[in-house]
């Protein structure tokens, strides 16, 4: 026996030994294989490509991998190195003009109209803008409707029917399973933990679901009928009578230009730049124009510069990573910018729609230890809403998106129950105290009174800290603060109205701004945070290992997918959160 043992656990070894090996042998091969990449060239009469079928993130982030520094990487293509790369090509001789191919875009509509702005200003060179789709998406037509001509197929449509949202809710799925959330909260309006007290939506919660779909459905007509030449009015009426479902319809209402296929669309561009039919048409994806637009801009080199910390994400406690602000991450950043003599203003790009209030209080406080340094300004993104809007509201100055979502001053608190469970599956528990409070909580029991008190009492200290932070930062008293508070929704075309932010922009005018409040002319960005990398991340990136979400994206369908990552992101949040009802999809 003791002899089988041992080949087996030789045989192991060897068949662990192999797959280590093959995994080295595989990275070293990729490795020599980048060390031999040919250079992006951009070639004569070329169209810069904008085929947005991936995520668009703010910041996607020098990824460092520890022990593995050949696999460390920098993507150029986020949205503001997407940006910066339309801003090039408007001077770049090479580039003749900007061809829009979208299906599908992964946009929030903040990220959408910053790139939409890009390419009306990229207009202004003289150079055209042409988009076409099979189908295009409501997300999708409104950045290519800043093109001078819009292509669609003669079989496609294009979904132009207004705003939506839709929130999932959990009251009968609790009673069902026996799993149970103990909620307390904090503000009229603060719905994010709604969905475990009630099946049906409040009126509060629709009136300000409605506002601010109103207030978002408003600037994208704005913007659609100065591109289009088409009343806002007519707009409306086109998408309740889905007056754009066929390319026919399209047409007479004039959303598109041109009923086309793919080879015509091309073939037009052709003529336009001079090229013949049976040419190739030189075309540049704009991920790859993003990097190599990079390495031909030169402010790096410049000696001030203004730091863009980029806080992405959820907010939770700990170190965080590029899906979660962290205090780690974020109070690293800061604290680095801060000390860097050459950095001499900050601009804190807020996309989030908040979580944990310890977290935020943390930001909040070294943000106030940054600004008596040098000047912190903020640029918020599709979301900066409840905690977003908490480490936000200490900047020096605010811009905002005409259609960022913001605002949502309030606290909740919220606790997984399992009572019921364990009754369902008989198990009891039983409990020994020196103390009548020795044991805060308990998963297996419900909240007692004195317990739902205490946690009130916290809740309640939390709202009125968050309504002194914000009343302190916008310079206005915290009564005023509480008017427009209780976990009321604003977009940033609100917002602006009732003090919250400053300016509507985008990072540009928060740069423009920063540098005024700096008294730069001359300067350079430096992006953080730095994101480190593990091992086993490693892999999945290179396709060794698949992760538990992918496997399960594949499985569930992306639908699925969405309800099982909400119920799950619910379950898992505990204690004291500042957060926006995220889980209410705008459609």
């Amino acid at each position: 026996m003791s002899f089988l043992k041992r080949v087996l656990s030789t045989i192991v070894g060897l068949i662990i030994f192999s797959i280590l090996s093959f995994i080295v042998f595989f990275m070293f091969i990729a490795f020599l294989g980048s060390q031999g990449e040919e250079p992006i060239i951009v070639e004569n009469n070329s169209v810069l490509n904008l085929k947005l079928d991936f995520n668009i993130e703010d910041h996607i982030g020098k990824k460092e991998y520890e022990n593995y520094t050949f696999l460390n990487e920098y993507p150029k293509h986020s949205l503001f190195g997407m940006i910066r790369a339309i801003e090039f090509a408007k001077t770049d001789p090479q580039i003749k003009g900007i061809t829009i191919e979208n299906n599908f875009t992964f946009a929030g509509y903040a990220q959408l109209k910053a790139l939409r702005d890009a390419l009306i200003d990229f207009k202004d060179s003289g150079k055209f803008v042409v988009a076409y789709s099979d189908i295009f998406t409501q997300q999708s037509y409104y950045l290519s409707s800043a093109a001078d001509t819009l292509y669609v197929n003669p079989s496609g449509t294009i979904e132009f029917k207004g705003l939506a949202s839709e929130q999932y809710y959990f009251k009968d799925f609790q009673e069902k399973t026996g799993l149970k959330m103990e909620v307390v909260r904090h503000g009229k309006y603060k719905s994010a933990v709604e969905p475990f007290l009630e099946n049906n939506m409040s009126e509060a919660n629709r009136e300000q679901i409605k506002s601010y779909l109103n207030s978002i459905w408003s600037t994208i007509k704005t913007d659609i009928s100065k591109s289009r030449s088409i009343p806002p009015e007519t707009l409306h009426t086109i998408a309740d009578s889905l007056l754009g479902r066929t390319p026919t319809l399209a047409l007479e209402n004039k959303l598109v230009d041109k009923v086309g296929y793919y080879d015509e669309f091309t073939n037009g561009i052709k003529h336009q730049i001079g090229l013949k039919t049976e040419d190739k048409l030189p075309s540049i994806d704009i991920r790859d124009y993003s990097e190599y637009t990079y390495s031909k801009q030169k402010s790096s080199y410049k000696t001030d510069k203004i730091a863009v910390i980029f806080a992405e994400g959820e907010i939770i406690y700990g170190e965080g990573d590029e899906n979660f602000v962290g205090q780690g991450i974020i109070n690293n950043a800061l604290i680095k910018a801060r000390e860097d003599d050459k950095i001499k203003a900050i601009v804190l790009r807020v996309n989030s729609p908040g979580g944990s209030a310890l977290t935020s209080e943390l930001i909040w406080r070294e943000i106030e230890l940054t600004k008596k340094v040098k000047p912190v300004v903020v640029s918020m993104g599709n979301y900066a809403a409840s905690g977003g809007y908490y480490i936000a509201s200490n900047a020096d100055y605010i811009v905002a998106e005409p259609m960022t979502v913001t605002g949502s001053i309030g606290v909740f608190g919220v606790l997984p129950n399992g009572t019921k469970l364990f009754e369902k599956w008989g198990i009891s528990t039983h409990q020994v105290m020196t103390n009548s409070n020795a044991i805060t909580y308990s998963f297996s029991k419900p909240l007692s009174e004195n317990q739902r008190k205490f946690i009130k009492e916290g809740i309640i200290d939390v709202y009125d800290l968050f309504l002194i932070r914000v009343a302190e930062g916008r310079g206005m008293t915290k009564d005023d603060i509480n008017t427009i508070a209780q976990g009321r929704v604003w977009t940033g075309s609100e917002a602006i109205d009732i003090g919250l932010v400053d300016e509507l922009g985008g990072l540009d005018t928060a740069l423009k701004k920063a540098s005024e409040l700096a008294d730069i002319d001359d300067y350079a960005t430096k992006e953080f945070p730095i994101f480190k990398k593990d091992f086993r991340e490693s892999l999945s990136q290179l396709g060794l290992m698949k992760t538990k979400e992918e496997l399960l994206r594949e499985e569930l369908g992306e639908d699925g997918y969405k309800v099982w990552k909400e119920i799950k992101t619910q379950t898992q949040r505990e204690g004291v959160q500042l957060l926006f009802p995220y889980g209410t999809y705008i459609e």
